[in-house]
């Protein structure tokens, strides 16, 4: 049986960060929550692309990669620990949230290799062989570190309107744009939020 918390409702949901938001770190980010309790939180950022090609640091994974093929930076946190996300297309898990889909009979479970975080989007076993998991898996994508919080750290954030707290879809942590994820999860939320998309890059200009 799936327990959701208010505490815990937030894993598998999008942070994005507000104009008001300072943190150099996270400037425009939008963050995959993949863990959110009472223990803390924990989340990879998906819009920060590097220069480091998937292949120079993970060939093997390299052709697996969508694009842009490249490694992106998680957070700030173990910047060098290697962290894989895929989707596996038709798995919906049992903790999957209203709107997602019913849970496939393979619930649970998925490929060996491939461990669900919510939904159809998983963590990936690199130290796994590429080939065993290949056929199953889309978009996958590699990140150096994470964004981490403690206790309670993420709540004061979102009350002090740090971030917007949205539905996150499996194309987002595909995105081939990723330069223009930020506007684009906006827009297509409803009313105001959908306005803030329209903010320049340089609040003083608004």
């Amino acid at each position: 049986m799936c327990r959701m918390t208010e505490v815990s409702s937030l894993t598998g949901r999008l942070l994005v960060a507000t104009p008001a938001l300072a943190d150099p770190n996270f400037d425009r980010a939008v963050v995959l929550l993949l863990d959110h309790d009472d223990e803390g939180s924990l989340g990879v950022v998906l819009n920060r692309p590097t220069p480091v090609t998937v292949g120079d640091v993970l060939a093997a994974w390299a052709p697996l990669a969508g694009e842009p093929g490249v490694v992106f930076q998680g957070g700030p946190v173990s910047l060098d620990a290697a962290l894989g996300l895929a989707v596996v297309p038709g798995e919906e898990g049992p903790c999957a949230r209203p709107g997602e889909g019913e849970p496939s009979p393979a619930a649970g479970g998925g490929p060996l290799g491939w461990r669900r975080v919510f939904g159809a989007i998983g963590l990936v076993d690199l130290e796994a062989p590429p080939e065993l998991l290949g056929p199953a898996l889309s978009a996958l994508r590699i990140f150096a570190g994470y964004a981490g919080w403690g206790p309670g750290q993420l709540e004061a954030e979102v009350a002090e309107g740090a971030w917007y707290v949205v539905e996150s879809e499996p194309g987002d942590v595909s995105s081939p744009r990723p330069e223009e994820l930020w506007r684009q999860v906006l827009r297509r939320q409803r009313g105001e939020l959908a306005l803030v998309a329209t903010c320049p890059d340089d609040p003083s200009l608004n």
